[in-house]
């Protein structure tokens, strides 16, 4: 994962436009997975009800910043990140609107639109691979992000629960993935924070500040 998709990250703080793009592709490489059912836990009844709970839950909006951590090199782009259904649009800008990137998204169609260019492909992985030249896994971030372990055909994951039985942190595909600050939002626990992990390749995305707004009404 290294070679694949880090070394372009120092590139990033050399090259804002570089920077934006990369970002989101950390950001999207997770956006064709399938919206299937997600496999079950070692579970307790409280987990089974949220899991299910999340799992309906197809029309939100996050807002926050993400930082992407690697090799000492560090940013943290702001994002706004809007899900209903299957379409997505994701935004991501720095200080002084720098590095303003839009990614907007449904099956079959991925459109990435920087410094008044417009890039598209069928998918988020084709995009990565046209716009870096890298073959990358799928990271399942959108279920990720909700506090869900991704579906198959991912591999199993494994999930740790607090005292309280909250979804503490989950590790799947070789990345860990924790949540040490829950909220509630009525009958919904959602994460404030967010931290994903692959310390073979010393990666680290950490979403902070998280301010969800669900049954979003306006589209993409």
């Amino acid at each position: 994962m290294k070679t694949l998709l880090l070394f372009p990250l120092i590139d990033w703080a050399r090259n804002s436009r570089n920077a934006g793009r990369l970002s989101m592709c950390l950001l999207l490489i997770s956006l064709a997975a399938c919206r299937a059912t997600a496999p079950p836990a070692q579970e307790n009844a409280s987990w089974a009800a949220q899991r299910e709970r999340l799992q309906a839950l197809d029309n939100w909006q996050l807002r926050g910043r993400v930082n992407v951590l690697y090799d000492g090199e560090s940013h943290t782009p702001r994002i706004d990140w809007q899900q209903q259904g299957e379409q997505f649009r994701i935004r991501l800008w720095g200080t002084f609107n720098a590095g303003n990137t839009l990614i907007t998204g449904s099956p079959g169609r991925v459109t990435l639109e920087q410094d008044n260019e417009t890039v598209t492909a069928p998918t988020p992985e084709d995009l990565i691979l046209e716009q870096l030249g890298y073959e990358l896994p799928v990271s399942h971030l959108e279920y990720w992000i909700r506090g869900l372990p991704a579906p198959a055909p991912a591999p199993r994951a494994e999930l740790e629960f607090s005292a309280d039985n909250h979804l503490s942190s989950l590790r799947q595909d070789g990345w860990t993935v924790t949540y040490p600050d829950p909220r509630q939002y009525g009958a919904l626990i959602l994460p404030r924070r967010v931290d994903v992990t692959r310390p073979r390749n010393d990666v680290r995305l950490r979403f902070v500040g998280l301010d969800w707004t669900l049954a979003q009404t306006t589209g993409p």
